[in-house]
């Protein structure tokens, strides 16, 4: 089948509220932190400000610089760089620079000044660049300023891209503000002169503010990167600590949810055999059932018959589960009766009915020896689940009951069922867990937040997220490399499982991906050199 480049960040899109200059001396080795195959951890910093009422709460001044802020995840997702504090929101207050001016209508000499406050601030963040960025010490982007999503046509016009994605999301103009435009730096350049015309007429620059100055759209920054902070030795996955057992002894659990890949934000709807998701699904189950042979189907919940389907007089019966991943991916196979086109549409439609919002278990059994430990047998339990929307309770499911989740799907610009605020400490299991996160930027979204609901932190917690928007086509094939990568009884490195859990989308290159990393693993303590574990079927 062919599928459509369709992104993962499409939003529920309900309404979610809502100076610097480097050398290449500054980019230096600093801290390890951060794993990945084709990306660089880099400190982020840039220097804003913004004007509120002269009496403005503390509270106030924090919305308008987070507000302010919130654009700047936009000029940086658009020039591929991911940042890790959710909408860039951490700012520290105490850096504030607070500042009573007055401001100064000039084309209006007589008017009376009205007194507000400046408000002057630096952001620090850490920032994930691709490695071709590697030499890159700074970035000449800009900011919106003010109440900026009230001229959201004159930004969409002037400093978006204009295609769908970019009207899909103008109610969130800031996700797709790009400042890197030809026609957005012309519209900054042209507000910037306007600005230092009126700017030039004041009587008292110290302490008055030019009207233009407060009402402008565009703000320029210059945004420094320095310090390198990826991790540049190997790191493994804690083998020992799964082939023991965590969520249940003597298990791998894995659970993997699906979600539905059609575009909610555009206002696609279709059927589920139509959906780009659903043969994402069977892919991701082919490639680890090709990596660890002996998986079988052993329950369904709820439970449900997958080896019998009706269709018109003819009844398909003892069909196995390689039969319906055949039927799908591969359109042939096909069992005696079911001779046309439409009988084999209409096949693939009843077996999609009975597989949507259903859970999958699907077990193997390997033999595993742990160092010098005895030979014991160990279940590698799939758990399985197509058609995930906006209800987190698959979701917790999953995470409360695996030792490694996986999530394939839309993001929902963070908002959706993984936000870090639909969970507390009890959704998780206590014992030692992997999660991989493939859905746009899940980096910023989920990595930070997530990590004091986990008890031990990073002791018993790694996150595999995307710096940048991901892609539905490929993404399937992926989640189960990495899943087949993790268990084919080898133990690869993270570098090893990043590798395998690449693929290509619309705007990467062959072998790139969404920036994507890992957090949590720099205090593993497993090696292969240490520990060796033999694993045999």
């Amino acid at each position: 089948m062919t599928h459509t480049w369709t992104r993962y960040c499409a939003a529920t899109l309900m309404i979610f509220g809502l100076g610097h200059c480097a050398t290449q001396q500054d980019v230096a080795e600093d801290d390890a932190d951060l794993t990945s195959a084709t990306a660089l951890a880099r400190t982020l910093d840039f220097a804003g400000a913004v004007y509120v009422d002269a009496s403005a709460s503390d509270s106030t001044v924090l919305a308008a610089v987070r507000k302010q802020n919130q654009s700047a995840f936009g000029a940086l997702r658009e020039a591929n760089v991911g940042v890790n504090s959710r909408e860039l929101k951490d700012v520290d207050v105490k850096g504030f620079v607070k500042q009573k001016v007055s401001v100064v209508d000039t084309a209006k000499p007589t008017a009376t000044p009205v007194p507000m406050l400046r408000v002057a601030y630096t952001y620090t963040d850490t920032a994930l660049v691709p490695k071709s960025m590697a030499k890159k010490s700074s970035l000449s982007l800009g900011l919106l300023s003010g109440y900026y999503e009230t001229q959201k046509d004159r930004i969409l016009k002037e400093c978006t891209s204009g295609d769908q994605h970019a009207i899909e999301f103008q109610d969130s103009i800031w996700y797709v503000f790009n400042p890197s435009l030809t026609a957005c730096k012309t519209a900054i350049l042209k507000e910037q002169k306007a600005v230092d015309a009126e700017r030039a007429k004041l009587k008292d620059p110290k302490t008055q503010v030019a009207k233009a100055d407060v009402g402008r759209l565009y703000l320029p920054v210059t945004m420094k990167l320095s310090g390198d902070k990826t991790n540049k030795g190997q790191s493994w996955p804690e083998y020992d600590r799964l082939y023991t057992g965590g969520v249940a002894k003597n298990k791998i659990v894995i659970g993997m949810v699906h979600g539905l890949m059609a575009d909610w934000a555009a206002g696609e709807t279709h059927d589920t055999i139509d959906d780009d998701g659903y043969p994402m699904f069977f892919e991701g189950l082919r490639e680890i059932f090709n990596a660890r042979k002996g998986f079988k189907l052993v329950k369904t919940d709820p439970p449900v018959d997958l080896t019998t389907f009706t269709v018109g007089s003819t009844t398909v019966k003892n069909a196995t589960f390689d039969q319906l991943i055949q039927w799908q991916l591969d359109g042939s196979g096909w069992p005696a009766g079911i001779d046309t086109a439409q009988q084999q549409h209409d096949l693939r439609v009843a077996v999609a009915n009975k597989i949507l919002k259903h859970w999958l278990t699907f077990e193997a059994t390997v033999q595993v020896k742990i160092g010098a430990g005895a030979v014991h047998p160990v279940t590698l339990q799939l758990n399985s689940y197509f058609g995930a929307e906006g209800d987190a309770t698959p979701h917790k499911k999953a995470i409360k009951n695996s030792d490694v989740f996986i999530y394939n799907g839309h993001s929902y610009i963070g908002y959706g069922p993984l936000d870090p605020k639909n969970f507390s400490a009890a959704d998780f299991p206590k014992s030692y867990q992997i999660m991989f996160i493939n859905g746009c930027v899940s980096y910023n979204y989920y990595e930070k937040d997530y990590l004091p609901l986990k008890s031990g932190g990073t002791a018993n917690l790694e996150l595999v997220t995307n710096g940048l928007e991901s892609w539905v086509n490929g993404s399937g094939p992926a989640m189960g490399r990495f899943v087949g990568t993790l268990i084919n009884g080898k133990q690869a490195s993270y570098l090893d499982l990043l590798k395998a859990a690449q693929f290509t989308g619309y705007g990467y290159a062959w072998g790139q991906d969404a920036l994507r990393v890992v957090d949590g693993e720099l205090d593993n303590k497993y090696a292969p050199t240490k520990t060796p574990i033999v694993v045999a079927e």
